[in-house]
């Protein structure tokens, strides 16, 4: 059975995109459950297909292993596209998903109901060797949205209390994990990295 590199010490995204593959013949694993840690990848990127490329190769070269990696992020119009690829970063390196949220719904308290539209964004790299080829694939998933005033529910993760789905009504984290994995950002990429990895791993 493949074994497959989840670049993501997030247990909660470990986990949410482990459902997402369970149906596929292989192992999906994460930087924990490594027997040793390895150094972090850089994220110099200017976009999240650059970032989740590096994070691929960084770790792809360093274990050998058939990795996947994501970089995603809330885009708000009111900010000019902030926080964006900063958004694991917003409010300092140490920030809990609380303090972010915090300091999101602080810099968008004068912004009225009508100029809230904000979306998710995730691309997906897949990096390593598949049926003898060298692999280097990039997929993207987004989702409209608006940002609430305060946060709603207790699912889901970073900034899914404050991101109201424009068609659904609801925010992500009052999504069950079913109805986030088919409409969400990261389930819409990976959507297509399933369907790729489906017809690959067949063979």
């Amino acid at each position: 059975m493949t074994k497959l590199l989840v670049a993501t010490s997030n247990p909660g995204k470990v986990s949410e995109l482990a459902a997402l593959l369970n149906d596929l013949p292989c192992q999906v694993i994460g930087l924990s459950d490594l027997p040793q840690p390895l150094s972090i990848a850089p994220e110099t990127g200017a976009t999240f297909s650059e970032n989740a490329l590096m994070k691929a190769e960084h770790y792809h070269a360093r274990t050998g292993l058939l990795t996947l990696a994501d970089d995603s992020g809330l885009e708000v119009d009111a900010l000019g596209g902030a926080p964006g690829i900063y958004s694991a970063r917003y409010a300092g390196e140490a920030a809990s998903d609380a303090e972010r949220v915090v300091k999101l719904l602080e810099e968008m308290k004068d912004v009225p109901d009508a100029e809230r539209a904000a979306r998710f964004v995730c691309s997906i790299a897949l990096v390593g060797m598949l049926g003898g080829q060298q692999l280097r694939r990039t997929f993207e998933g987004r989702c409209e949205g608006l940002i609430r005033r305060a946060p709603r529910g207790s699912s889901g993760f970073g900034y899914d209390p404050i991101f109201i789905d424009a068609e659904l009504g609801r925010t992500f984290a009052e999504l069950t994990r079913k109805e986030k994995a088919a409409r969400s950002h990261r389930g819409r990429a990976m959507a297509a990295a399933h369907s790729f990895l489906a017809e690959w791993l067949s063979e």
